[in-house]
């Protein structure tokens, strides 16, 4: 298993291969469809994403501070700002990403961002942005959300937590081996496309039958 470390430089992205297993490590940051749309839009970016990773991710993460100190903070409306807080990630299963195809290659092309971390794989046209700027798909490991959660060391920050919810806001984790598979390399290889291409043909060998 590779083993990818903050920043993620070009360099290492571009000697992945599809089907190769990688464990992700340092900084990462979550986004799902009101990010997504945020940046399309127009919207301003909380973080520098360059050489970072973007993960589709809808994390479960409680609150974890208690007593007159947590009391004190609500009083103040003070509730949902990460800074001084205690926070909790209870699960952290990735999205489907491709609800995320219409923005992708955009966002890819304008961040420099080298890892994009989910379940179910993109389109070409992600595909090629990765390939022509050197990213990789990653496909995380689907229904095991607390696995994931387990690799989440802690919670550094949080953005758009107001604005879009905890589920669909950008928190900043830093984790410790999160287990991946290459999915779409910067060669312009997919696994999706190789196992597409591997069922039909089966499928009209056995049409032959």
């Amino acid at each position: 298993m590779t083993r990818l470390v903050y920043p993620f430089t070009e360099k290492a992205v571009r000697a992945l291969t599809a089907g190769e297993a990688v464990s992700v490590n340092g900084r990462i940051w979550t986004g799902r469809d009101r990010f997504h749309k945020h940046f399309a839009d127009g919207g301003k970016l909380p973080v520098d994403f360059r050489d970072g990773a973007l993960f589709h991710c809808g994390p479960v993460v409680v609150n974890t501070a208690k007593g007159e100190r947590r009391k004190a903070k609500e009083a103040k409306g003070e509730r949902r700002k990460v800074k001084g807080e205690e926070w909790k990630v209870v699960a952290a299963g990735p999205t489907t990403s491709v609800r995320e195809n219409p923005y992708e290659p955009a966002f890819i092309a304008a961040t420099g961002v080298r890892l994009i971390i989910g379940k179910g794989g993109m389109d070409a046209a992600t595909l090629a942005a990765c390939q022509k700027h050197g990213a990789v798909y990653l496909q995380a490991v689907g229904g095991a959300a607390a696995l994931a959660a387990a690799a989440v060391r802690r919670v550094t920050n949080v953005y758009f937590l107001e604005e879009f919810g905890a589920a669909e806001a950008c928190w900043e984790f830093e984790v410790e081996d999160l287990p991946c598979v290459v999915a779409m390399d910067s060669h312009g290889t997919s696994l999706f496309d190789q196992v597409r291409a591997a069922s039909q043909a089966r499928f009209a060998e056995l049409m032959k039958i």
